[in-house]
C-alpha cells in the first residue's frame, strides 16, 4: 500500500508538471486530421485480428488447447515464484508517453489530446474484454474463477504499449517500441502466475493494439466534440490497483 500511494503521488506529480509544460508548448494547438495516424487501413488491422484469431482458436482446437495445458505443465515443472509486477507494468508504457513528454521529447499529441486517446483506447478495451470474460467463462488455470479469456492485463499492456509506438514513430522510433517489451513482460507473467493460458494472453494482445488504433481512427470525432464544449474540460485515467483487482479509472471534468 505505501508503494501504491508513493506512486500516486509520483504520478500525480509528473501529470501537473505535464499539464504546466503542455499548455506552454501548445498554445491553440490543433491536430492534423490528415495525418496517417488517424486513417483507417485494414493493414493496421492485420496484426491484432491475426492474434485475436489465434486467442480464440485456442478455445476450440485441439493443437493450440494442447499447448495450452503444455506450457502450464512446463510452468508448473520450474515453479516460479509468482509476483504481482505485472499489475504495474500493464500501465508503464502510457506513463512513459508522458514522462517523455516532461522530460521535453515531445510526442504527436500534447497532454489533453493524448490523454483523450489513451483514455478512449482504455474504455474501448473493457468494452472488449469485459463482456467476453462473462460470455466465454473460461476457467483460469489456477481455477479461481472463469474469466480467463481474455487477458484484461495483456490487452492494457499491449494498448499502452501502442499507444507509445502511435506518439512517437515519426520522430523518435525507438522510443516508440520500448513499450513492447515491458507489454510482453506482462503477457508472459500472466501466463507464470498461472492466471491465464497462452490463447488468453494473445487474443489479450490483440484486443489491446486493436483498441488503441480505434481510438486514433475515432480521435477527430471525439475531440471536436470536446472542443465544442465552451466549458473547460478535463480528463484524466490513472490505473486502479487492490489486492485482488486491477482496472483503470477515468475522470472527467466539464
Amino acid at each position: 500500500m505505501k508503494f501504491i500511494t508513493f506512486t500516486a503521488l509520483i504520478c500525480s506529480g509528473i501529470l501537473l508538471g505535464q499539464i504546466k509544460t503542455d499548455s506552454i508548448a501548445y498554445p491553440d494547438h490543433q491536430p492534423d486530421y490528415s495525418d496517417h495516424v488517424y486513417k483507417p487501413s485494414y493493414k493496421k488491422l492485420i496484426i491484432p485480428a491475426t492474434f485475436i484469431g489465434f486467442g480464440v482458436a485456442s478455445l476450440t482446437t485441439d493443437a493450440l488447447k494442447n499447448l495450452n495445458t503444455s506450457t502450464k505443465y512446463e510452468i508448473g515443472e520450474h515453479q516460479p515464484k509468482h509476483i504481482k509486477l505485472d499489475n504495474y507494468t500493464q500501465y508503464l508504457p502510457a506513463a512513459m508517453v508522458y514522462g517523455y513528454n516532461l522530460a521535453g521529447i515531445k510526442g504527436k499529441h500534447n497532454f489533453k489530446e493524448r490523454t483523450i486517446i489513451y483514455g478512449t483506447s482504455q474504455l474501448i478495451s473493457a468494452a472488449f474484454v469485459l463482456p467476453l470474460k462473462h460470455l466465454v467463462k473460461e476457467e483460469r488455470p489456477d481455477q479461481s474463477n472463469n474469466l480467463s479469456f481474455p487477458s484484461g492485463h495483456t490487452a492494457a499492456a499491449f494498448s499502452s504499449a501502442h499507444f507509445l509506438f502511435r506518439e512517437y514513430q515519426d520522430d523518435h522510433f525507438w522510443l516508440a517500441i520500448s513499450g513492447y517489451p515491458i507489454a510482453v513482460f506482462t503477457g508472459v507473467y500472466r501466463t507464470l502466475n498461472d492466471k491465464h493460458w497462452v490463447g488468453d494472453v494473445v487474443a489479450g494482445a490483440g484486443f489491446g493494439i486493436l483498441s488503441t488504433e480505434l481510438a486514433y481512427w475515432v480521435f477527430p470525432l471525439v475531440n471536436q466534440l470536446f472542443n465544442n464544449n465552451k466549458s473547460k474540460t478535463g480528463m484524466m485515467v490513472f490505473p486502479v490497483l487492490d489486492q485482488n483487482h486491477a482496472g483503470a479509472g477515468f475522470v472527467l471534468n466539464f
